[in-house]
């Protein structure tokens, strides 16, 4: 059995070395079968701007020298473009019969535009790799789709659609990739809706367009300048970027819009869809394969063009990114050692030093290093960051309260995981807590010198009796300076609290302070949603009556129960050091804070489902440049 050794840095974690999983990772390979030769012009097309000399086909050989190459490991292998179905029937046949030999290729996938697809290939493909998962390129529905043309500028949603219903019609299943353009956003709903009545499709992965560094058309090699060039020529000049491409923050909210109406219309039953299911698995405390949200980066991702280039994932820069020759690498080892000599990729792990304090490390992953690095070298990878952040709250709340999507567009309430957090029996602390006549035992309190109330008063995190309003001691357990805000939510708002903390600073002890904070555990996903909105606006409205060392901030979380193993929703709200204030300024001024956090809450009562924050309108900021 293989082991996977110790992690001694943080960047480990969030950026696993080709070595240190010791073979047991797989690695993706991604054959450029025809580089970026395609039959049809894209006009955002990242493989055409790199500009690589086309024509040439990877072949059989090359694919079994990629084998003896990773002796051991595992490949997940794509046949990618450009569009690899130019390269004809018997080349391709020749290439999957090769692949359907070889024990270490554990899958085998390949991307079209589905122009070409047809009876034929499909027989093809049953014949030399039954296996082979399709995905088709299309960017929702016809109007989404206005920058994928062919060289005569004609639209190619007519051939993609029809090589959908053929599948369908085959009993095949495909995955789409769309990208996010200006042609979609602000128009998810019905994007999501059209992709999903198409019945071959069985997964939707969404790739933004995050192409406002590109300044200049893609080069023709040619006198004759076809008319999808000049469509982009057109496109492309202004200072913000090519009028395909779009900001982080439009992808994020197209992101969650795509997620709500994947929910709400029932979507998700049959259909995967990314980058949503990896959040949500993140979220959860699940591993993903999506390199995005996953330690298995730029070390696990391979390309290989037809003139025998072997790099790192093909969404890097070329040639920056090539790493060795097909037929200069003796094996592994020498991978390894180039990739440790690469500078991008040296430069790609560094930039995620960022990530090792974040509070969203463990449900982002890091995100994708070859956009990180585009926006590092723009200056503004905060934007990244960001639009990570916001996708990962909004999905935290469609999780928490599905049917209830107006709380994704909550910027007040973020994720905010506790560790640990957890009840012994959540099910009987619910019951209990509605029940006058249950029975409530004495329990153990004892106060450290610091304040703590738990059972055995000690300083940190210990043991506490879980107890409710109607317990004798209900009162005495309360620490006394977030009596405030507790007695607030469990009075005229009726809530549940299933934590409660006034904030310790532990001077002399070497323990981090801890922060001001209540902790709601909603009945039901309904009392969730009105309590997260309650508090929104409850936090809104406190804000402009703070004192200046101290913020609030509304928290989503899961609380584990212990005898079940299973967590619900929660949501905290905490009192925090305000940005460029410490702790000692933050516990001069945090009983202040409570009491106008205290009076807001009094004011409200959570009834309603929306917050304080607006729901985002229909984007059309930046259609006018899209063709038609």
């Amino acid at each position: 059995m293989h082991s996977i050794p110790a992690r001694h840095s943080p960047i480990d974690e969030l950026y696993r070395g080709l070595m240190d999983d010791d073979g047991e990772a797989a690695v993706s390979v991604i054959l450029k079968v025809r580089g970026e030769t395609c039959d049809i012009d894209c006009l955002y097309c990242y493989e055409k701007r790199k500009e690589a000399p086309g024509g040439a086909r990877i072949d059989a050989g090359q694919v079994r020298r990629l084998a003896e190459i990773f002796p051991g490991r595992r490949l997940a292998v794509e046949l990618h473009g450009g569009e690899p179905l130019t390269a004809g029937r018997e080349h391709i046949a020749e290439v999957l019969r090769e692949l359907a030999v070889q024990p270490a290729v554990v899958r085998v996938s390949m991307q079209t535009n589905g122009a070409r697809l047809d009876d034929a290939w499909l027989d093809l493909f049953e014949t030399a790799y039954p296996r082979l998962r399709i995905g088709v390129s299309l960017d929702g529905d016809a109007k989404g789709n206005a920058w994928r043309v062919g060289y005569d500028g004609a639209p190619v949603y007519p051939k993609a659609a029809a090589a959908l219903r053929l599948l369908a019609a085959r009993g095949w299943k495909a995955g789409v990739i769309a990208a996010v353009t200006p042609a979609v956003v602000g128009r998810a709903e019905e994007v999501v809706d059209h992709l999903a009545e198409f019945e071959a499709v069985n997964a939707v992965s969404f790739v933004p367009c995050f192409d406002a560094p590109v300044q200049r058309p893609t080069a023709s090699s040619v006198r004759w300048v076809p008319a999808s060039r000049r469509l982009q020529q057109a496109a492309v000049g202004a200072e913000s970027g090519p009028a395909w491409a779009i900001s982080p923050s439009q992808y994020a909210e197209f992101v969650l819009a795509a997620t709500a109406r994947w929910i709400a219309g029932g979507h998700f039953t049959r259909l995967k869809l990314e980058p949503a299911v990896s959040a949500i698995r993140r979220l959860r405390g699940l591993g993903t394969a999506f390199c995005h949200f996953s330690d298995l980066k730029c070390d696990h991702v391979f390309t290989l063009y037809p003139d025998g280039r072997l790099g790192s994932c093909d969404e890097l820069p070329w040639p920056q990114a090539q790493l060795t020759r097909l037929d200069q690498s003796a094996g592994e080892p020498d991978i390894v050692a180039a990739q440790r000599r690469l500078p991008l990729l040296n430069q790609g792990k560094d930039l995620m030093g960022r990530c090792t304090d974040c509070s969203y490390r463990s449900a982002c992953g890091g995100g994708c290093i070859a956009t990180r690095w585009r926006y590092e070298k723009t200056g503004d990878q905060d934007a990244y960051c960001d639009y990570r952040m916001r996708m990962i709250d909004g999905i935290a709340a469609l999780l928490a309260q599905p049917a209830h999507p107006d709380g994704a567009w909550c910027r007040t309430t973020r994720w905010r995981p506790q560790t640990p957090n957890s009840m012994r029996d959540i099910d009987v602390f619910l019951s209990r807590w509605d029940r006058p006549d249950a029975d409530r035992p004495p329990v153990r309190l004892h106060t450290s010198a610091y304040g703590n109330i738990n059972t055995v008063g000690e300083p940190g995190v210990h043991e506490a009796d879980d107890l409710d309003p109607g317990h004798p001691q209900w009162h005495e357990a309360i620490e006394a300076g977030v009596r405030p805000l507790v007695d607030a939510v469990t009075g005229p708002w009726g809530c549940v609290t299933y934590d409660s903390c006034e904030g310790h600073l532990y001077d002399g002890l070497g323990m981090l302070p801890t922060e001001r904070r209540i902790g709601v555990l909603p009945r039901n996903r309904a009392e969730y949603a009105r309590v997260a909105a309650a508090l929104c606006r409850a936090a809104t409205a406190a804000a402009p009556a703070l004192p200046a060392s101290v913020q609030v901030t509304v928290g989503r979380a899961e609380l584990e129960c212990e005898s079940s193993a299973r967590s619900v929703p929660v949501v905290d709200l905490v009192l925090l050091p305000a940005p460029g204030h410490g702790w000692a300024e933050y516990f001069a001024a945090v009983d202040e804070a409570t009491r106008a956090v205290a009076a807001a809450l009094g004011g409200e009562r959570p009834t309603g489902y929306r917050c304080a924050c607006p729901v985002p309108a229909p984007d059309v900021s930046r259609r006018e440049g899209v063709p038609v």
